[in-house]
């Protein structure tokens, strides 16, 4: 089963990697357990995927889907974002399920809405005991896709006057999971009255966001 999975997601990746234009993808939402607000910035990715597809020129599906951690859908699609403000619970099938995704190839990323980290950070513990979150240089590819950011992730807004910091989990040196916390990317990416941010704040976020697509779909 593992292996048909794998193959799956091999099929969705590999047009990726070479003809932008003319393949078609879907992203999704994880919903979660634990009574965190998983739904949390419904316009973000709308207008994430907008930007992408026009800026990048990614065929991907104007429409995202909402998937439960445990779906078996969850291999049908390259790329789930996860976010939220408070409490998140995996199951055991939950873990199972999420751990057997990413090492097929998939790729999440988690973006704390604010108050997500103590709670998320057990949690892909018990999904990838062997592995912690390490803290990405500047350097990495992630920040320089088509658009450069010479001082990693950008802060979007401000909670605690922390700096924004953009966390991995790396297995067998390729990057699974990326955590952005303490920039609120997808504050950023909702529609512009939700938080009456500049045009140059909403573009930061959107670019990075587009940096993370571009990664996840190339890597």
């Amino acid at each position: 089963m593992k292996k048909i999975k794998f193959l799956l997601l091999l099929l969705l990746l590999l047009p990726l990697s070479f003809a932008f234009t003319n393949y078609s993808c879907k992203i999704a939402v994880l919903k979660y357990n634990g009574g965190g607000d998983w739904y949390a910035n419904p316009s973000s990715l709308t207008n994430l995927i907008q930007f992408c597809s026009s800026n990048l020129n990614l065929n991907i599906d104007p429409t995202y889907d909402v998937l439960a951690v445990a779906s078996s859908e969850l291999y049908q699609y390259p790329f789930v974002h996860m976010t939220g403000h408070g409490n998140v619970v995996f199951s055991s099938d939950e873990v199972e399920n999420l751990r057997s995704y990413l090492l097929a190839g998939g790729f999440l990323h988690i973006d704390d809405n604010y108050g997500m980290d103590s709670y998320i950070r057990p949690e892909m513990k018990k999904v990838f005991p062997e592995l912690n979150f390490i803290e990405l240089p500047f350097s990495h590819p992630i920040y320089h896709q088509t658009y450069n950011f010479e001082n990693g992730l950008p802060k979007i807004h401000e909670h605690d006057m922390q700096p924004s910091r953009g966390y991995g989990l790396i297995h067998e040196g390729r990057l699974i999971c990326y955590y952005s916390y303490e920039s609120d990317l997808g504050d950023g990416w909702e529609d512009e009255e939700v938080h009456n941010d500049s045009q140059n704040i909403r573009r930061l976020a959107l670019k990075m966001g587009a940096n993370i697509l571009h990664y996840a779909f190339t890597n």
